[in-house]
C-alpha cells in the first residue's frame, strides 16, 4: 500500500494528526502527507473541502501549543528544542535574532525552511508577541503552505502515485521515514556522547562543598566564580551567585584575554551555568583549561547553589543584555 492509498484508506484522521504533531515539534513529514492527502481527493477518496481546513487547522492548533509552550515556559522550552545543537545557546540566540530581525512576517514562510519550521511558533511566545498578531500571520503562513502542498498533490495526482508507489517498493513509506529519522536522532545522540567524552576529566566540585571552602578561604588564595551563563537568559531582577564575575560563552577568546588581566597562576576558577548538565560550564572549563587555567565546574549551577544556601546578588544592569519582546 502505498502512501496515497494509506491516507485514502484510514481518512482524516490520520492527516490531521501527523500535522498535529509535526506542527507541535515533532520531526515528521508534512509535505509527503499533504502531496497525499490532495492526490487522494483527486481520486475521490476524500473531499478537498475538507482536507484543505482540516489540515489548516490541524497545523495551526500545534504552533498555538507551541506558542503558549514559549509564551509561558520561555527559554526552557527553546532549550529543550535546541538540546542537540553544537552550541544549544547559540541556536536559540541565532534563532530569536533572526526572527525578531523580520517580525511577524517570518510565519509566512517558516513552514519551509526546516529548524525555524518547529522554532517560529514559541519564540513569538518566548518574545512577548501579542497572540492576536501570531494568531493573524501563522493562519496566513500555514494557509498557503497546506494549500500550495495539498494542491501540488491533487493536480499532480498521477505522479504522486508513481513515486509513492516506487517508494512502497522500498518499504511502508512512513516506517521507512520514521527509520531514517530515528538512524539520525541516534546518530546525533552518539555524535554529542562522544564529544562530551573529553569533558569526563574536567574537575567538579558541589555546590556545598564550595560554600564550605568559601567559608573558609585564607586572604592568600585566589579565587573566581564565572557566571557563564548565556545573556539571553537574563532578565531584569536575576540574580547571580555573590561576587561572581561575568564570562560570556560565545565570546570566550576576547573574554579570557580580560580575564588574564586580574588572573594569577595560582589562582582557581569555579564555573557556573544553568543548563542541563551543566555543558555550557563543562565546554567553558574545557577551552580555558587548554590555556592553563585551573577550572572546577559547580555541580547543578546555580540552582544548586541556591539549595546549598549560598549568597546571591543582582545582576549588574550592565550585564544584562537581551532580546527586545515584542510589544
Amino acid at each position: 500500500m502505498d502512501v496515497v492509498s494509506f491516507i485514502a484508506h484510514h481518512g482524516y484522521v490520520v492527516v490531521a494528526l501527523i500535522l498535529f504533531l509535526a506542527a507541535a515539534g515533532l520531526p515528521l513529514p508534512t509535505s509527503i502527507a499533504l502531496l497525499a492527502a490532495g492526490a487522494a481527493a483527486r481520486s475521490a477518496a476524500l473531499s478537498l473541502e475538507i482536507v484543505l481546513p482540516l489540515t489548516w487547522a490541524s497545523m495551526l492548533l500545534g504552533d498555538t501549543l507551541l506558542y503558549l509552550g514559549g509564551r509561558y515556559t520561555g527559554w526552557w522550552l527553546l532549550a529543550g528544542m535546541c538540546r542537540l545543537a553544537m552550541n544549544p545557546e547559540g541556536c536559540i540566540f541565532s534563532s530569536s535574532a533572526y526572527f525578531y530581525r523580520r517580525g511577524a512576517s517570518t510565519f509566512l514562510f517558516s513552514k519551509w525552511i526546516p529548524g525555524l519550521a518547529a522554532m517560529a511558533a514559541p519564540l513569538a511566545g518566548s518574545l512577548n508577541m501579542r497572540f492576536g498578531r501570531f494568531l493573524r500571520f501563522d493562519s496566513v503562513g500555514v494557509g498557503m503552505y497546506v494549500s500550495a502542498w495539498v494542491l501540488v498533490g491533487y493536480v499532480f495526482s498521477g505522479f504522486i502515485h508513481q513515486i509513492t508507489a516506487w517508494i512502497a517498493t522500498l518499504g511502508h513509506a512512513i516506517m521507512l521515514v520514521a527509520g531514517l529519522l530515528a538512524l539520525g536522532y541516534a546518530g546525533s545522540i552518539l555524535m554529542f556522547t562522544i564529544k562530551a567524552r573529553k569533558y569526563s576529566k574536567i574537575r567538579k566540585i558541589s555546590a556545598p562543598e564550595l560554600k564550605e571552602r568559601l567559608e573558609d578561604l585564607t586572604s592568600d588564595r585566589v579565587f573566581v566564580i564565572a557566571d557563564v551563563r548565556s545573556h539571553n537568559y537574563y532578565d531584569p531582577g536575576m540574580q547571580r551567585i555573590k561576587n561572581s564575575i561575568r564570562v560570556e560563552p560565545t565570546r570566550l577568546k576576547e573574554e579570557l584575554e580580560a580575564l588574564r588581566a586580574f588572573m594569577a597562576p595560582e589562582c582557581e576558577i569555579y564555573l557556573y551555568c544553568s543548563c542541563i548538565r551543566d555543558t555550557t560550564s563543562k565546554r567553558v572549563a574545557h577551552m580555558l583549561e587548554q590555556e592553563n587555567c585551573r577550572t572546577s565546574v559547580i555541580e547543578g549551577g546555580i540552582k544548586a547553589w541556591v539549595r546549598a544556601g549560598g549568597e546571591l546578588e543582582l545582576v549588574p544592569e550592565a550585564d544584562i543584555q537581551h532580546l527586545p519582546k515584542f510589544e
